[in-house]
C-alpha cells in the first residue's frame, strides 16, 4: 500500500456516527485502488458484506455488476486492471428500519478528490448509482435520466443504476439498459484492458 492508501485503512473520521447505527459497527475502509488501471468503477459505499469481507462487491450486486461489465472475478479482483473508489470507504450502517444509510458526506469530501488526483487519467470511468452520479456528473436529475443520456458521456464514462436486487424491476421497466447499453459498456471495456 502507498501512503494515501494507509491513511484511509487508518481513517477513523466516521466512529462515532456508526457506533450511533443500529449496526453499532467499527469503521471498516476498504480500500481498492491501483494508479495505472484503466477501469474506475466509482460507487456509493460498502454494504454489510462487503464490510464483513474487506473486498468491494462480494455480495450479489457485485456478481451482478461483473455480468454487466463482462468480466470474471479474476480480471475484477485485479488492482492492475480494476480500481473502486467508493464515496465513502466503510459501510455507513442501517437506520431502524434496516435500510442503509447513505454515504457518510465527511468521506467523500476528506478522500475522494485526494484519490481521483492519485488515480490521474483513467481511460473508462463506471459511475454506480446516485451519489456517484452527483459527484463525477454534477448530475441533479434522476437515477432513470442519468443512465439513459448515457451517450452523453460515452465511451469515457457510463452511468448505471446500483446493482442491487432492489432495481430489478427498475431494469425490466427500462428494458434498453440491457439491450442498448450494456453490449456497448461490455465492448469498452474490453477495449480498455486489452490496450
Amino acid at each position: 500500500m502507498n501512503s494515501l492508501e494507509e491513511e484511509i485503512a487508518a481513517c477513523r473520521l466516521c466512529a462515532d456516527r456508526f457506533a450511533a447505527t443500529e449496526t453499532a459497527h467499527e469503521p471498516r475502509p476498504v480500500v481498492w485502488f491501483r494508479k495505472g488501471a484503466p477501469i474506475l468503477i466509482a460507487g456509493q459505499a460498502p454494504g454489510a458484506r462487503v464490510h464483513a469481507s474487506g473486498r468491494p462487491f462480494t455480495d450479489p450486486s457485485g456478481d451482478r455488476l461483473r455480468d454487466w461489465l463482462g468480466v470474471d472475478e479474476t480480471t475484477f479482483y485485479d488492482r492492475s486492471c480494476v480500481s473502486i473508489v467508493p464515496m465513502a470507504f466503510c459501510f455507513p450502517g442501517y437506520d431502524v428500519r434496516k435500510a442503509d444509510l447513505p454515504p457518510p458526506r465527511v468521506c467523500g469530501q476528506t478522500w475522494h478528490d485526494k484519490v481521483m488526483q492519485a488515480l490521474g487519467e483513467v481511460p473508462l470511468t463506471v459511475l454506480v448509482g446516485g451519489h456517484a452520479f452527483k459527484y463525477h456528473l454534477k448530475a441533479r436529475g434522476s437515477v432513470t435520466d442519468t443512465v439513459r443520456n448515457w451517450r452523453d458521456h460515452a465511451p469515457r464514462v457510463f452511468a448505471l443504476p446500483h446493482p442491487s436486487w432492489r432495481n430489478t424491476a427498475w431494469i425490466k421497466k427500462n428494458p434498453w439498459f440491457v439491450s442498448d447499453l450494456l453490449p456497448v459498456l461490455r465492448a469498452r471495456v474490453q477495449e480498455v484492458l486489452n490496450d
